[in-house]
């Protein structure tokens, strides 16, 4: 099946944060907490999903204060720090609100992430992603992880569900 057809049956998109959200970098401050740094093309991606009606998940093996208050500000229920084992998360998130795993998608950027990848029914990588979870998913964006690479992955699910345009013309008046 090809990936327009796969991203045109997602109910719930599901993103890792450390090199999918943010560009990989760990900064930490003078006190020992970890900094991240978001880009708002990401951000306004994940909202537009959510107006479309997709559930949007969050699931990283690491957490962050300020993963926790970026999640808090695009209003994203689904929050999963310091997670071990992300497919049984993934599992017990699609257990809960009754979606098939084949309506699920997820992106992810390194090889920690191809359990849960293979898991899903739309799979995703930023450009920057490992070269063997490329050739694992569905979709490879063009822009690197935390660049806009989440942002690019929800215009293709939304313009495969023909919903992409309708949300621009909000823009364009």
């Amino acid at each position: 099946m090809r990936a327009q057809q796969k991203a045109a049956q997602v109910r719930l998109m599901g993103f890792d944060v450390d090199g999918v959200l943010t560009d990989g970098s760990l900064l930490f401050g003078p006190q020992g907490e970890e900094l991240k740094v978001f880009h708002t093309l990401d951000g306004h991606g994940l909202k537009m999903l959510q107006e479309a009606g997709i559930v949007v998940a969050v699931i990283s093996g690491r957490g962050s204060r300020g993963l926790e208050l970026r999640a808090a500000s695009l209003g994203i229920q689904y929050l999963y720090q310091n997670v071990h084992d992300k497919t049984a998360a993934l599992g017990e998130l699609l257990d809960k609100l009754q979606i098939p795993a084949e309506h699920a998608g997820y992106m992810g950027d390194d090889v920690v992430d191809l359990p849960i990848l293979r898991r899903c029914g739309f799979t995703a990588s930023p450009a920057d992603g490992h070269p063997l979870v490329h050739r694992h998913v569905d979709y490879v964006s063009t822009r690197a992880g935390g660049r806009g690479a989440a942002r690019e992955v929800c215009d293709f699910i939304l313009g495969a569900q023909g919903k992409l345009d309708a949300m621009h013309a909000v823009y364009l008046g």
